[in-house]
């Protein structure tokens, strides 16, 4: 039985943390502000969206959400991006994904100003990342390096198999392992003989969106499992990429869910945006 990570823990010790932080930035006469836009009428995304104004309130930093139709044209979503870009009020701006097709998402990530991009989705961050220099970092892959560093897990000379090549999770989660100087393998939808690589994995990163898709015969006894999947059964309840039950018979360690990678994606965003207002006002 493995120990499990207890993702809702570590974020609350974050959002405690942050929230000292912001009081000292308060005093200061900076208050950290996050400027969320939301396009369209995605349930999903709602939900997430409620989720971040609620971590803000409780950590104190200031919240401003911008509704918009999901008609919105290409040119409206850039205008108001690069209105809140010049707002000096505004440390952090996100922009909530999935939105409408008929928007190019890419162009609206790299108009927000990389000292602003509170989520890491800018080209410049991105590249700052590979080439490990200090940038935002996507909230949901910094999270788990902050796991990993919390219970002590050492990457470096480890075989890191990551099942999901996504811009979100999978890519920059890569980067982040490898600047670890772990050695990493990323496997994806046209991978063959998946199980070769998750057999050989000693640190196993599940983010494809496929429930309990990886079974205890899959990996070798001792991996550290970290499960990013989220998925909602016939029966409402939400389980991961991972058999949970099965597998934790294996791992050295586990992440469960609900209450594993999830928390941490927000506590990080708030770390991120604590970052940006420090920065901000050097």
């Amino acid at each position: 039985m493995g120990i499990i990570i207890d993702g809702k823990k570590l974020a609350q010790k974050i959002r405690t943390n942050l929230k000292i932080e912001c009081e000292e930035l308060k005093k200061k006469g900076i208050n950290p502000k996050l400027a969320v836009i939301l396009v369209g009428n995605d349930g999903a995304s709602k939900v997430y969206v409620k989720n971040k104004s609620i971590a803000c309130q409780e950590i104190g930093i200031e919240y401003e959400e911008y509704l918009l139709n999901e008609d919105i044209n290409q040119e409206e979503l850039i205008n108001l991006i690069e209105k809140l870009n010049k707002q000096k009020d505004i440390h952090g701006i996100l922009l909530q994904s999935p939105i409408p097709t008929h928007l190019d998402i890419n162009q609206a990530f790299e108009a927000i100003s990389p000292k602003k991009d509170v989520d890491g989705f800018n080209p410049i961050n991105v590249g700052k990342l590979s080439l490990n220099q200090d940038t935002f970092v996507s909230c949901t892959p910094y999270g788990i390096m902050k796991m990993f560093e919390e219970y002590n897990i050492k990457l470096e000379g480890k075989n890191v198999t990551i099942i999901g090549r996504s811009n979100i999770v999978g890519k920059p989660l890569l980067q982040c392992c490898i600047n670890k100087n772990a050695t990493v393998t990323m496997c994806h939808s046209k991978t063959n003989n998946l199980e070769q690589y998750t057999k050989n994995a000693d640190i196993l990163i599940a983010a494809m969106g496929k429930a309990k898709f990886i079974k205890e015969n899959m990996v070798k006894d001792g991996v550290v499992v970290i499960d990013v999947g989220i998925n909602r059964g016939q029966d409402g309840k939400l389980t991961g990429d991972v058999d949970f039950e099965n597998v934790e018979k294996k791992a050295s360690y586990i992440t469960p869910v609900p209450g594993g990678v999830g928390p941490m994606t927000i506590a990080i965003l708030m770390n991120n945006v604590i970052k940006a207002a420090k920065q901000f006002n050097i």
